[in-house]
């Protein structure tokens, strides 16, 4: 039934929107470098601190890693909060040098539950972000969960509104098949469908999911 659901929601969805061509990056090191940034800001933001990074040539491991802080937090500050920022891509980067000879591939090698875990055990690196390197960087099958995941599950009657992060990732990775591809596009999809119509205070007349069985709870968001 739950599957059902979610395989309706996705071809609705892509009949709306289209292929989102997620993650908008060159290299392996760039999403990873976004993963972090895009915390707390739009991706407009971190693509001005991308190109910053670009146009200093930075944008590698090794470049990055040779930075001090306050270079760096003055390359990234259009991405918002750059001291912290910088601190939790230093911490990657010192990570990745000191356990991985600073080669991300080296981390190939490494299982999904593993790497993940490795992941979280960087500081400033939350489950969001970690997921977001494992599908988006590492091509792993790993569903990415963010506010927007959240709306539209607990408005269409998917999961209650108290489901925590591991609970809504659970709803879709144990639904869904474990495609790389289908859980990139998917949350790319739901993204769109937050930011244009599944906002605090939604568009549901226009929404592409409005014929859905749904229940705007506006106190929970």
């Amino acid at each position: 039934m739950i599957g059902r659901q979610l395989s309706q929601i996705y071809d609705l969805l892509f009949d709306a929107f289209g292929p989102q061509h997620w993650w908008p990056a060159e290299t392996q090191f760039e999403v990873i470098t976004g993963a972090i940034l895009t915390q707390n800001t739009s991706w407009a933001n971190v693509e001005k601190a991308i190109a910053n990074l670009k146009s200093a040539g930075r944008l590698t491991p090794e470049a990055l890693h040779d930075l001090d802080h306050s270079r760096l937090a003055e390359l990234i500050r259009p991405a918002g909060y750059f001291n912290i920022k910088a601190k939790r891509l230093m911490s990657f980067l010192d990570w990745l040098f000191e356990n991985h000879d600073g080669r991300l591939a080296n981390l190939q090698a490494l299982d999904t539950d593993r790497l993940r875990e490795n992941l979280l055990g960087v500081k400033g690196i939350g489950p969001e972000t970690a997921d977001s390197i494992l599908l988006y960087a590492f091509d792993r099958p790993v569903f990415v969960v963010d506010a927007y995941t959240a709306r539209v599950a607990v408005r269409h009657h998917l999961i209650e509104s108290e489901a925590g992060y591991d609970q809504l990732q659970d709803l879709f990775q144990s639904n869904l098949q474990p495609d790389v591809q289908l859980f990139n596009e998917y949350h790319a999809l739901l993204v769109r469908l937050g930011k244009e119509f599944c906002k605090p205070k939604p568009k549901c007349p226009t929404c592409p999911l409005n014929r859905l069985p749904h229940t705007i709870e506006t106190d929970d968001f």
